[in-house]
């Protein structure tokens, strides 16, 4: 095999230029490497190698007295050994234990030995698992609940049969384990405001796991965070205080407005009192127009005090 050819090259290689030489001696490395890795895959890979091994003589046996039982049953055994895959699906079918084909099969019609073969369907749709509730204590110790939506779907039905016993039941336990894993690092700030963020980290630590077990996970969302209802009453009371506050602020900021401009208005009436008597008038005309029964008519205080003295 190999060694046979590398003596041969040797031989054939003693005339050649010392560049040519060493850039052979390269590729010939490459192609020992490539041998051995496809070798080291084929022996990981058994199972699906079993085609080329056989049932051997005990296996067509078996084969045989299961024919004759599909025989014997006519027309029953037809409902049993008759397979339909649909198009959405494919079928891995074990023969005696082993995988009768490297691949998995579908879609479309497949016969099924009873007793000696194996069938298993696979749905390759996308599925949509809803994380149940699942209660988290935060970084700053709150204690909140929070839900997802899982979307994930089988794109290897070997690697997902051969890997696990469920890979449905694993891939929602895993769900469900690194939504609180992710959160428990989190404080309640930082989940109430990067919700996407956490959810995309939450993608990818779960497609890190579930691609060696056949499954893409396709997205992730957070559904909802619910709070403790005393959580709830306290941050609702701060947000409370929090605008009554900033109410405050803004009506002491108008009052120093106004009050700048009162004494502006009062500045420009000291220069010149004929406006005074002019905002008197205008004063009249507007309670006039309001069909008051009292009217005030303001008196200037220097008319007063004239009248005092005589």
């Amino acid at each position: 095999g190999v060694s046979g050819l590398s003596a041969q090259w040797a031989v054939g290689t003693q005339s050649l230029p010392s560049c040519i030489v060493n850039t052979m001696e390269t590729d010939m490395e490459l192609a020992q490497e490539r041998l051995t890795t496809e070798e080291s895959k084929r022996k990981d890979e058994g199972a699906f190698g079993s085609e080329n091994e056989g049932i051997g003589c005990c296996g067509w046996t078996l084969v045989f007295f299961s024919f004759l039982f599909i025989l014997a049953t006519l027309p029953l055994s037809i409902w049993c050994c008759v397979k339909i895959v649909r198009e959405y699906e494919r079928a891995v079918i074990f023969r005696l234990g082993k995988l009768t084909r490297r691949e998995a099969r579908g879609p479309g019609i497949y016969w099924v030995f009873p007793c000696i073969d194996d069938f298993r369907r696979v749905d390759l749709r996308t599925i949509a698992f809803v994380v149940p509730p699942q209660e988290v204590l935060t970084k700053d110790s709150v204690t909140i609940m929070v839900d997802a939506v899982l979307y994930y779907r089988i794109v290897d039905p070997l690697s997902s049969v051969f890997k696990l016993d469920n890979v449905t039941l694993a891939t929602q336990m895993l769900a469900q384990t690194t939504l609180r894993n992710i959160l428990g690092i989190k404080n309640l700030s930082e989940i109430l405001v990067e919700r996407e963020q956490m959810a995309n980290q939450m993608e990818l630590n779960l497609r890190d796991t579930t691609t060696e077990w056949g499954v893409k996970v396709e997205g992730v969302e957070l559904k909802d965070v619910k709070l403790p209802e005393a959580l709830q009453r306290a941050m609702a009371a701060e947000a409370e205080a929090a605008r009554e506050a900033k109410a405050k602020v803004t009506a002491a900021e108008g009052e120093m407005k106004a009050s700048q401009s009162l004494k502006e208005a009062a500045l420009v009436l000291a220069e010149t009192p004929t406006a005074l008597q002019l905002r008197y008038l205008q004063t009249l005309n507007t309670i006039s127009t309001e069909k008051n029964s009292t009217i005030v008519f303001p008196i200037p205080i220097d008319f007063l005090s004239a009248m005092i003295r005589k």
